[in-house]
């Protein structure tokens, strides 16, 4: 069983988003609502998979993955966002993140994500 931390600003995604991958036989470890909590989460919880939305105020993504990256240049991150330019997947190679998620996504292809990255597949391209 994979084993995952979610995080997002928005409450409510966060937890429809978790009991999803319970049903999906994904552990969700911990939860978290800001890039901040994403940083102390991995850091106390060490997951296989971080789940991390990019567009939060006060401590965002970007954050979130530069700071777990320092902490560990292994970890699986999977971005999570409704951002689609190219700025944002350009800082989001530059930063090394594991996958995008692209919102609105299919249950089944965030599990497929999930699966491949866990395996220690990178499905983005670093620049």
């Amino acid at each position: 069983m994979t084993k995952v931390i979610v995080v997002d600003d928005d409450r409510d995604t966060v937890e429809v988003f978790c009991e999803y991958l319970g049903i999906k036989d994904i552990q969700v470890l911990g939860k978290g609502f800001s890039g901040k909590d994403a940083v102390t989460l991995y850091k106390e919880l060490k997951p296989e998979v971080v789940l991390l939305d990019v567009m939060m105020p006060d401590y965002d993504g970007f954050y979130g993955l530069r700071n777990i990256r320092e902490f560990d240049p292994q970890a699986k991150v999977i971005m999570v966002t409704a951002d689609l330019t190219s700025d944002t997947e350009k800082k989001l190679q530059e930063l090394n993140a594991s996958a995008i998620l692209y919102k609105p996504y299919e249950i089944d292809s965030v599990v497929s994500t999930i699966d491949r990255v866990s395996k220690g597949e990178m499905l983005l391209e670093t620049i």
